[in-house]
């Protein structure tokens, strides 16, 4: 009898330790979709906001004209002084083509300055794209390898930051500006920023 009662215990921890993966993997599996249901996506958290804007240089689009005048590039004296609404985009970006319309709109608002940073495109393609949709932008700067694109924490295109008068960043949005955005998020945002600097 004791022998047997010393072997009993035995498969009982056996059987245990080969469950002990299927409990953790379930454990770290609902954390990990409680955490993928919270939350806004488009609300990444940005290591930049309340930081000063990138100091990013970037050429003109070549041949790009808004009402007769050369659109100039993006010099990072003009993020400051206004309260700025940084778009990063590219003709190559569906999403993009999306929210053109709503951003020919929001351009119509002269309180603000709207600017383009111009992701890893083709100068045809792009001056194709705001041919057909219009051109919202006050500046478009060429980020033709990436680089300004990382210096300014971006995720994929399209991305838009609200930049305040003191250029710094208040706001970034990650994603498409959508009918469903707009008016319930990134108005909102600029609302702020046009209010604390006046």
């Amino acid at each position: 009898m004791t022998e047997q009662a010393a072997t009993e215990p035995a498969p009982r921890r056996r059987s245990f330790l080969m469950l002990l993966p299927l409990v953790v993997f379930l454990g770290l599996a609902a954390l990990f979709w409680s955490r993928l249901g919270n939350g806004d996506p488009s609300s990444i958290p940005s290591a930049l906001i309340g930081r000063p804007a990138p100091a990013t240089l970037l050429p003109p689009l070549p041949e790009l004209a808004r009402d007769g005048t050369p659109v100039p590039g993006l010099d990072p004296a003009a993020l400051k002084g206004k309260v700025s609404i940084v778009n990063v985009w590219a003709s190559w970006c569906v999403p993009c083509h999306d929210e053109a319309p709503l951003l020919v709109e929001l351009g119509r608002d002269k309180r603000f300055q709207i600017i383009g940073i111009n992701y890893k495109d083709g100068a045809d393609n792009a001056r194709r794209f705001l041919g057909r949709y219009g051109n919202p932008y006050d500046v478009v700067g060429v980020d033709g390898n990436g680089r300004a694109g990382i210096e300014w924490g971006v995720y994929g295109v399209p991305e838009t930051f609200v930049v305040g008068r003191e250029g710094t960043i208040v706001y970034k949005l990650v994603g498409p500006i959508t009918a469903q955005n707009i008016d319930a998020v990134l108005k909102p945002e600029i609302e702020k920023a046009l209010k604390a600097g006046s």
